[in-house]
């Protein structure tokens, strides 16, 4: 009996389970995430200090040669305009429209299912077929969109929507607002179901107007989440690539280049790698800075 109890501490250690066994568990997942995130980020930088283009792969260490080259890039700069141009006009229509959007059907209505269901249609549309699509209604010749125009005009209208420099950015902001206003309702509507009607009632009864009611009420309740849409239309915005490809290739001239279409010119068209992952690291630096400054002020860090 003393040797069996004296062996029992042995065998009950034996059989301990390992603390770290759940950390060996997700381990694999783990490398896997950063040998697919972090190593291309880190390569990239590596290539960034070199100067490897079509006509040369020189691996040597070229310093800060390509960083200081992005000052001088006047096409570079004027990219990032149009880019915030873009943003500064559709966000607040998006943010605009799926807030009325979500007024709009937050009462129960006949058919209201079916009406929200048609409306998400455009968002689960590839980004890169809308602006396809959007490309052949806007057709001068072919597209129904002058032609509905000139019956209302009585004459025959010759509209260049994707050449003309005074249409062109107006046909972009009007597909890119048509795509992805219905996420911003979604949320918002999400949002404004979870407001506390009793509240609302309240004020309704005290006399508060509309605009009064949703500033000191509706607005500090859907805060939180509407600022979250925001921050994820903006950084989606700011990368925009695809409608403006389908719709323009950046033209007329470059007036349309967006900062995602020229980083994807200069590297798979010029093929300046190195110049390209230095353009690459600007972009990450400036949305750093943004995203931080953004999330600040929005007040969702803690």
């Amino acid at each position: 009996m003393t040797i069996a109890l004296h062996h029992m501490p042995a065998i009950a250690a034996h059989h301990q389970p390992d603390r770290n066994f759940k950390y060996w568990i997700i381990a694999p997942a783990i490398f896997l995430l950063l040998a697919v995130g972090l190593f291309p980020l880190i390569y990239s930088l590596v290539v960034s200090f070199m100067r490897i283009d079509m006509m040369d792969t020189d691996t040597s260490f070229a310093g800060l040669y390509n960083y200081k080259q992005l000052f001088k890039d006047l096409r570079l700069w004027q990219s990032l305009l149009h880019t915030l141009i873009i943003t500064a006009v559709a966000l607040p229509l998006e943010l605009l429209f799926g807030l009325a959007m979500a007024y709009l059907f937050l009462e129960k209505m006949p058919g209201r299912q079916i009406f929200v269901s048609l409306l998400v249609l455009p968002t689960i549309i590839s980004p890169i077929v809308a602006g396809a699509t959007w490309r052949l209604l806007l057709d001068n010749q072919y597209g129904p969109i002058n032609q509905i125009l000139g019956w209302f005009a009585g004459h025959r209208v010759n509209l260049l929507w994707t050449i003309n420099p005074f249409l062109v950015y107006p046909a972009i902001i009007f597909c890119e607002i048509w795509q992805w206003t219905p996420f911003m309702f979604l949320i918002l509507l999400a949002a404004l179901s979870n407001v506390d009607k009793s509240q609302t009632e309240a004020a309704e009864i005290d006399g508060a107007s509309f605009i009064r009611t949703f500033r000191y009420i509706v607005l500090p309740a859907i805060w939180p989440v509407m600022a979250i849409a925001i921050l994820i239309r903006g950084l989606d915005l700011f990368r925009i690539f695809d409608i403006i490809w389908a719709l323009t290739m950046g033209g007329p001239g470059t007036m349309t280049e967006t900062i995602s279409i020229y980083t994807y010119t200069m590297g798979f068209k010029q093929f300046e790698t190195s110049y390209t992952a230095a353009i690459a690291f600007l972009v990450i630096a400036i949305l750093t800075v943004v995203v931080t400054w953004a999330i600040r002020r929005m007040g969702l860090a803690k």
